[in-house]
């Protein structure tokens, strides 16, 4: 039985990828360079340092990488707060599921923590989780295991002993170098992602119980 369950969120908690290539692409044109959704496919589960540090060397950006990111982010911010968004379908119930067998949850996001946090106030769900961890609050991003590390450090409990759900290929990575074990969401909007490397995949949250052997 596992002790722990460790959520990202882009992608798995929220569907947020067409929102966030949406802004980027608005970002990219702001700046005068233009980027494709197709793109932008492979950073996704990246750090917002990370990814703007390639795509501003990539395309010869001329702010610095915290500008873009601080005008990037208040649009993102923005649209999320105006948005009649609800979780992903099964977030809820899973969230229930797992609360009722007293098993603890966290969240282990790239986004930067002032966004994590927009999302869980949004939903009302910051009550669900015994901790909150951002790429950018360690010291490698995904495909790093940094992240889901630190989590199950402050959950207290072995990496082996916990299950994560992934949408993305560098959080699959990340999960499995961790120690791990990882179900890959097969999510439309999240692009092209290869979860190949994930234990289990599943095209619908509500799948994850059965896996979980939680019926």
């Amino acid at each position: 039985m596992i002790q722990a369950f460790i959520f990202d969120m882009d992608g798995v908690i929220i569907d947020s990828e067409p929102m966030h290539f949406e802004v980027d692409i608005q970002v990219m044109n702001y700046y005068g360079s233009a980027i494709t959704h197709e793109q932008l496919e492979q950073y996704a589960g990246m750090t917002n340092p990370e990814m703007w540090a390639a795509v501003k060397e990539q395309h010869n950006l001329t702010p610095s990488v915290s500008e873009i990111i601080e005008y990037q982010l208040s649009n993102k911010i923005e649209m999320l707060t105006s948005s009649e968004m609800e979780p992903i379908d099964g977030i809820r119930e899973l969230l229930a599921e797992l609360k009722a067998r007293n098993i603890p949850a966290a969240i282990a996001s790239s986004s930067p923590p002032v966004f994590i946090k927009a999302v869980l106030r949004k939903f009302d769900l910051l009550d669900h989780f015994e901790c909150v961890v951002s790429g950018e609050e360690v010291e490698r991003g995904k495909p790093a295991p940094d992240v889901y590390l630190k989590a199950a450090e402050l959950l207290g409990v072995k990496p082996q002993d916990c299950m994560v759900l992934e949408d993305a290929r560098h959080g699959v990575a990340a999960a499995k170098a961790a120690g791990m074990k990882c179900i890959g969401f097969v999510n439309p909007n999240s692009g092209n992602q290869d979860l190949s490397q994930a234990d289990y995949v599943v095209h619908a949250v509500s799948e994850v119980a059965q896996i979980c052997q939680f019926e």
